[in-house]
């Protein structure tokens, strides 16, 4: 009988690990999903604000030489990311696709110029620095016009500087509720050992010397709890490349590898600190109150 009741609370204590540390885990995992939304907030915003282009509209007249002299002055600018030459032909098959239609049959002729789609650095894709380029672009003889999408850049930084506020505030949101989780989570834990840590006591058992295995087991869940959230993490990483290669690429390999350490250290210190606190919590405590 005696075995039975061992074999049952080892079970539960058993049980009440791995639901400790799968709860930690999935706080972790959204905080590491929203540690990958702020480290690629930024190279999304840069994504949309460099898919916009400038268009150059070119004399009919203008030689092929000039034209890939501009193309090539452009190129060679900070601020300019890539050109690309659209001829009259090209503008006349773009324009087709987009209509239905052959335009060209109907009026006879093409009416469009050769052009050159200027797209910009994510710094610069804004309407004032838009402006001084076309004034600088608008110097050779045979530009005829640059046309500018002002309302799309101006539309696009507005939001971006909207979206991060928001984040920024989303972010101290929610890691406020994973801290008031993992510590809830915790607590419940340690409730369950509060006989455990009065005999303890009674035995004439130190604080310090009774807190030392609690923490340390509870730095151990946290880093377990940590390894799992980095796992869930990867595997997101992988299946958001494989559908969204495009937009999301998670290049930069330096932020990735802080985020993860960070995760682990997030893990471990808040296991630490709640652990320390809610053993205190019963070590202070009046022998009554251990029933409620």
């Amino acid at each position: 009988m005696k075995k039975t009741e061992d074999g049952t609370s080892k079970a539960r204590l058993r049980s009440s690990y791995v639901t400790l540390v799968v709860s930690v885990s999935l706080v972790l995992f959204l905080l590491g999903i929203l540690g990958l939304v702020l480290i690629n907030a930024r190279e999304l915003s840069d994504y949309f604000r460099e898919s916009l282009s400038l268009s150059i509209m070119l004399d009919d007249a203008a030689k092929e030489a000039d034209i890939r002299m501009l193309q090539k002055d452009l190129d060679a600018k900070a601020y300019i990311k890539s050109t690309k030459y659209v001829s009259k032909d090209e503008a006349a098959a773009n324009m087709k696709e987009e209509l239905g239609e052959d335009f060209i049959s109907f009026l006879g002729d093409n009416p469009l110029p050769p052009s050159i789609d200027v797209y910009l650095v994510s710094n610069y894709a804004n309407p004032d620095s838009a402006s001084k380029i076309e004034k600088y672009i608008l110097l050779y003889p045979f530009v005829k016009d640059v046309i500018i999408p002002e309302s799309l850049l101006g539309l696009i930084n507005e939001n971006v500087n909207k979206i991060s506020l928001f984040l920024l505030v989303i972010s101290a949101f929610l890691f406020l509720i994973a801290l008031t989780i993992i510590n809830n989570t915790i607590r419940l834990s340690i409730y369950s050992k509060r006989f455990l840590i009065r005999t303890m006591q009674l035995v004439g058992a130190t604080r310090s010397f009774i807190r030392r295995p609690f923490v340390l087991q509870g730095a151990f869940h946290g880093f377990l709890a940590a390894l799992i959230a980095m796992t869930l993490l990867m595997g997101l990483l992988y299946l958001i490349e494989k559908e969204f290669f495009m937009m999301f690429t998670f290049e930069n390999t330096n932020l990735l590898l802080l985020l993860g350490v960070a995760i682990i250290v997030t893990g471990v210190l808040i296991n630490i600190i709640s652990t320390y606190f809610s053993v205190n919590k019963y070590l202070s405590i009046s022998e009554d109150k251990l029933y409620y």
